[in-house]
Order: C-alpha cells, then structure tokens, then sequence
C-alpha cells in the first residue's frame, strides 16, 4: 500500500497548460507548421520529459478498424476524413488529462496498415501543447478547451500534390489516391473542415511559407513561456481570442511602422477558397 503523501514525480499534477488547436484540410501543412514553432523555440532537441512545448496529433485517435473495414481502407474505400473516423472520446479524455497538467499515453497508427499499434508515446506535462488534426475544432467540447485556435490554409491544389507524393511513399497507387481524394477526402474537407474555420482565432495562409504568421505565433508562445501573459486569461477562452488578436495586429503595426489603431484581424484568409 502506497504511503500518504508520496507520489511518484512524474504523476504529479503540474499547472495547467496552454492549449493550442491547429486545423486544416489534408496535407495543408499542419504538422509542418508545428514542427517549425517547436524549432523556433528551440524546443525540437530538448528531451521529452523536459519539454515546454508538446505536440499532439489528432491522427493517433483513429478508430480500431474492424476487419470489414480495414479491408475497404487497404482498397481506398474507407473515409478517414468523417468524424466518425475518430475515436472522439478518447480523444477529449486525453485533452482533458493533458489540460489539467497529467502525462498520458498516446497510440501509435500505421498508415500503412491502417491499425493502431500497441506501441504508445509518453506526453509529459508543458506549457503548452500544440493538437493538430483535420478536425479538432469539429467536437465541440474539444473545440473549447483550447485557449487559441489556429487554421492553416493552404491552396488545394498544393494539397493534393502533396498528398499524392505521400501517399505514393505508403505505397499506394495513383488511381487508388485519386479516386479516395475525389471520393472522400475533398467531400469532407468541405462539409467537416472547412466550416470550422470560423472557429479560428488565426488564420494562416500558405502554411508553413508564411514565416512573418507563424514569427508572431512564437512570439506569442515565447510570452507564455516567460509569464508575461497572466494566467487569468488562460481560464477566459473568450477574453484570451481578443487578446491574442490584439498582440498580433499590434506586432504587426509596429512592423510595419504604422501609427493607425490595430485593426482586428492582419493574417487575412486568402482571396480565393481552398476548394
């Protein structure tokens, strides 16, 4: 029996972190961009267990096929860009761990495959932690537990090159990512994806291209990690979307050498839709 009062380290609940949603349709350059606020921050070669930056992907939430399934998704025939793809639940009681400062478990997926593998990764407690995914701003209890939400909007057309070279690396066929492309995936980019976009605080165009966006995002990052942003505001999702716009139209201006009141919103959404 355990004693009163000694816990191991690791279990310890921390304070709670700052949550980061980043969405988009399919290959728009999600993790790419998180990648590259994790380097920014330097971040990318500091130990797991001593980070201040996670990233989660919302791909190791992908439901256990069964084998009728399973059979259709080695063929292209399986939607994975429905809702229901997901295992939602399970994906919101690891947000909600995560957002009261405990490590947990995350599946592995093999998307070769397509199966959930037995090998699971340890996320450690952070100050922040960046979840990534085609829709993590569709569930709407997941949706509002992040204290910034952030969209990247990439052309479709760069979209589908890229999940074309992609996929072709899993070793499938042209014909076979076509048509799941036209069959699934643009479908429900449009009906599930793209009208979550209203949710987002910061949109960022051309993804990972777009330095001077993502630049202001780290500064962002890099005042949470000071303390400068008070913790008050971590509690209000609302008063912290405000604010956080504030800081990047601010910092916009001052780039820009502008003496005129911040406006709104500086990253505008492109003039032409992804699809």
């Amino acid at each position: 029996m355990e004693e009163l009062g000694v816990t191991d380290e690791a279990e310890k609940p921390r304070h709670r972190p700052f949550l980061i949603g980043v969405s988009g349709g399919t290959a728009s350059g999600k993790s790419t961009v998180c990648a590259k606020i994790m380097e920014l921050l330097g971040q990318h070669k500091v130990d797991h267990r001593q980070r201040k930056v996670a990233i989660i992907s919302q791909d190791c939430f992908y439901n256990v096929l069964t084998p009728d399934q399973k059979a259709k998704a080695l063929k292209g025939q399986y939607n994975f860009d429905h809702p229901e793809a997901f295992d939602n639940e399970f994906m919101y009681k690891t947000l909600k761990d995560i957002a009261e400062g405990r490590p947990v478990e995350v599946p592995t997926y093999d998307f070769i495959t397509h199966s959930r593998l037995e090998d699971r990764i340890t996320v450690y407690p952070a100050d922040v932690v960046l979840f990534e995914g085609i829709l993590v701003f569709y569930p709407q209890k997941v949706r509002e537990m992040f204290h910034m939400k952030l969209f990247v909007d990439t052309d479709s057309d760069v979209r589908l090159s890229r999940r074309v070279l992609r996929d072709m690396n899993r070793g499938r066929d042209l014909e076979q990512i076509l048509n799941q492309y036209t069959t699934f995936v643009k479908p429900a980019f449009e009906e599930f994806c793209l009208p979550t976009k209203k949710y987002a605080d910061v949109i960022i165009p051309r993804g990972v291209d777009n330095m001077v966006a993502i630049n202001l995002i780290v500064q962002h990052i890099q005042d949470i990690l000071n303390g400068d942003i008070c913790k008050w505001q971590r509690g209000n999702i609302n008063s912290h979307g405000r604010a956080c716009k504030r800081l990047i139209s601010e910092q916009s201006d001052l780039q820009n050498g502008s003496t005129n009141p911040p406006i709104k919103r500086v990253l505008l959404e492109p003039s032409s839709r992804p699809h």
